[in-house]
């Protein structure tokens, strides 16, 4: 029985191009149905205005009118299912190709996600890590070796690199100081009160440059 029925659609055929040819198939009759309602439709309304035409002069035409437009409105009745079951014929189809489709992509890329993995495992990913970790450790120590061996052989004379640095310490702090000096417009007869007064401003300038080394030695 399966035979007979495989040989009636032609034996074996691809699926996605079986469900094509379905779909396409099932489209074209829906839209044959629909022109078929639309001439039911108008049967439907042709036979309703013979039977007002009828209602009052013939009865009996009225009647016979009545009567095909219920036959009509039945088989209309029976195309619209008929309408309705293509419908979700079509759907299923293609909800099923749909599927069909997503699966035989998921397919490939787990294909390709093995062809990418080939024969790596887990432990061998853990073993290539550890070893990256070891060579840079590795580095990391050769290069504090080599940087601290820089001045190996060299005598320096730490006296005298104090001394240097305290020579560039006054030096920024005098140039401070000089930044944070303003000029100051006095009046004509502040000068004399100025000149009165030339120890107070250098004990002022002396007690400032003190406080700047302080807070710079902090």
């Amino acid at each position: 029985m399966m035979a007979g029925f495989m040989s009636y659609f032609g034996g074996r055929r691809d699926p996605k191009t079986s469900s094509r040819d379905a779909i396409v198939t099932l489209r074209q009759q829906l839209q044959m149905i629909e022109k078929k309602e639309e001439y039911l439709h108008k049967k439907v309304d042709e036979e309703m205005k013979k039977a007002k035409a009828n209602a009052v002069s013939n009865k009996a035409a009225a009647t016979a009118a009545l009567r095909r437009k219920k036959v009509t409105e039945q088989e209309l009745e029976r195309l619209q299912n008929t309408r309705f079951q293509l419908e979700m014929q079509v759907n299923t189809l293609e909800s099923a190709s749909f599927n069909a489709e997503n699966m035989a992509a998921m397919k490939k890329a787990a294909g390709a996600l093995k062809d990418i993995h080939g024969k790596l495992s887990i432990d061998k990913v853990d073993q290539t890590m550890a070893d990256i970790q070891e060579q840079m450790q590795l580095a990391n120590e050769v290069g504090e070796t080599i940087s601290s061996s820089t001045f190996v052989g060299v005598e320096l004379d730490e006296d005298e690199l104090k001394q240097e640095l305290a020579d560039l310490e006054q030096e920024e702090l005098n140039d401070r100081l000089m930044a944070d000096q303003v000029p100051i417009h006095h009046p004509a007869g502040a000068s004399r009160v100025e000149d009165r007064q030339p120890a107070a401003v250098e004990d002022d300038e002396e007690a400032q440059l003190k406080e700047l080394q302080a807070a710079l030695a902090m």
